[in-house]
């Protein structure tokens, strides 16, 4: 990964969760919540955990520190704050994103596990794809549960990211 792909992995997430959120508002709580056998049971719960994972590794990345303990931690029990959360921590991704440069990302990166205290390191381009990659994974996982909720959340396919690629004829 190279500092123009994080950039732009940061804008298709900005992008999806807006996606995912506008389709998750049209339900109730209750649907919201509802177990639907997901790993983190809900939609509620997979949108939380996604929340959870950013917040972790921006917090490695920036050296701040949300006081996060449990992948499942709820940071959000109301989704319009969750929504809200969100939408600024896809601002701050962003924000940092641009910060990256190809001589950073060629370095190593170094941190300690949330569900263990193993110390790790390996190469920052690899871990901030990870990074990305989380997102994605996560909100696949949402996109079906919506799908089997009724909500279509559309095209999640990272070449319709608006401005990326243009059309020709």
């Amino acid at each position: 990964m190279n500092s123009a792909q994080a950039r732009g992995m940061a804008r298709y997430n900005q992008w999806m969760n807006e996606k995912v959120y506008a389709a998750a508002a049209t339900l109730d709580d209750t649907g919201r919540r509802l177990d639907r056998g997901a790993f983190f049971a809900s939609i509620h719960g997979t949108l939380n955990h996604l929340m959870v994972g950013d917040r972790i590794w921006m917090d490695r990345f920036t050296g701040g520190d949300a006081g996060i303990t449990r992948l499942d931690q709820e940071l959000f029990a109301d989704f319009d704050e969750l929504r809200a959360e969100r939408e600024r921590l896809d601002i701050e991704i962003i924000d940092w994103a641009a910060t990256l440069d190809d001589h950073a990302l060629a370095g190593d990166f170094e941190f300690t596990g949330t569900t263990n205290a193993v110390r790790r390191r390996g190469p920052f381009w690899f871990v901030v794809s990870h990074f990305f990659n989380h997102q994605t994974h996560h909100r696949g996982q949402v996109s079906t549960l919506l799908w089997q909720a009724g909500r279509d959340i559309g095209v999640t396919d990272l070449s319709y990211l608006p401005g990326m690629l243009e059309t020709i004829d």
